[in-house]
């Protein structure tokens, strides 16, 4: 069901009746100067006839202390993800660009998609100039479908899964990062090397596994399935799954490891295991945050540069909103392999 749908009459309705973009509908209701008055009048009078409760359409005074918001959108699918080091250097940096360019951060979270909606709606109405940022790239996502559907502007933190060239996003070239993770595993003479992942919904970990997985085909090295998984985090299957690979005889001598949350779940199964590392087994890890400096030994892993992301795409947010000619951007952040002391360079 497309998340539109389930907050009654939508901005797409209003459009449709108007015979007018959802674009269109969402900047009459901004008050926009872009649009001319007899459309503002039609897309008004479409507004009435079908009930429509847009947002509040108001004056900011100058000197006003805000310029605007903008609705910082955490997933609800995993609690998990609230405690991420890297969400969390991702807010730091829109808050750093929201407090330079005078627009007030909202965090928007909930237990379920039907409240965040509902968070969501709430923002835009009660807000003049609002934008929103999704924290995250999911296929079939009901969250991504509203703020589409009703023509919101909106930043994707990751690769847009549908209607790519009107989407606006910040993100990392993930299969490249997982291509040179596992290089970098092969230059320092590993072979066996695995893939431990998350949901494969979830484009980031999608687009690093084939990464590897490239690497790996490049190399002329075996693909054994018995060395992937994706399992979230939370799923009862994810430590089975892990001990089940490393109790193997031939387990693999390295691997990939999807952030640095998993790294260090991964690094206590080891632990539990009496495997050593870098020893028995290495380890790199994506996301260079506390976990990675502080697990024993220091865990390899490449920095993708989170506050810098939010950074970039509160900047984004900003500039389409007040400038909504724009045409939709494509940004991408470097990344780099910080070398520490979790992989083992064989000679």
């Amino acid at each position: 069901m497309k998340g539109s749908a389930i907050m009654g009459v939508t901005i797409k309705d209003v459009a449709a009746l108007a015979g007018v973009s959802p674009s269109t509908v969402s900047r009459t209701c901004n008050n926009s100067s872009l649009i001319s008055a007899k459309t503002k009048e039609k897309v008004r009078k479409a507004m009435d006839e079908l009930g429509y409760d847009g947002p509040a359409i108001e004056t900011i005074q100058e000197g006003e202390a805000s310029k605007g918001a903008l609705g910082v959108i955490l997933p609800s699918y995993n609690d998990d993800s609230y405690e991420s080091p890297f969400h969390l250097d991702v807010i730091r940096g829109i808050s750093k660009a929201c407090n330079m360019h005078r627009y007030t951060t909202c965090i928007l979270s909930a237990k379920s998609e039907q409240e965040l909606l509902q968070a969501i709606d709430q923002l835009r109405k009660s807000t003049k100039n609002v934008s929103f940022i999704l924290l995250y790239s999911q296929e079939y996502d009901t969250i991504a479908d509203f703020l589409y559907d009703e023509g919101l502007n909106f930043v994707l933190l990751g690769a847009p899964l549908q209607h790519d060239s009107e989407i606006i996003s910040v993100d990392n070239d993930n299969f490249a990062a997982g291509f040179d993770a596992c290089q970098y595993l092969i230059d320092c003479g590993h072979t066996r090397i695995g893939y431990v992942g998350t949901d494969p919904s979830l484009a980031f970990s999608a687009r690093r596994r084939q990464g590897y997985q490239m690497a790996m085909l490049e190399n002329h090295l075996d693909l054994n399935p018995a060395y992937c998984m994706d399992y979230e985090i939370s799923s009862p299957y994810f430590r089975e799954a892990i001990e089940k690979m490393l109790s193997h005889e031939d387990h693999p001598s390295a691997l990939l490891v999807v952030d640095d949350i998993y790294a260090l779940a991964v690094t206590q199964i080891c632990n539990e295991l009496h495997l050593k590392i870098p020893e028995d087994i290495s380890i790199i890890a994506f996301n260079d945050s506390i976990f990675t400096r502080l697990s024993v030994p220091p865990t390899t892993c490449i920095d993708i540069h989170g506050r810098q992301l939010g950074l970039e795409a509160a900047i984004q947010a900003i500039n389409h909103l007040e400038s909504p000619e724009l045409t939709s951007s494509k940004v991408i952040i470097p990344y780099q392999i910080i070398e520490r002391d979790s992989v083992k360079k064989n000679s």
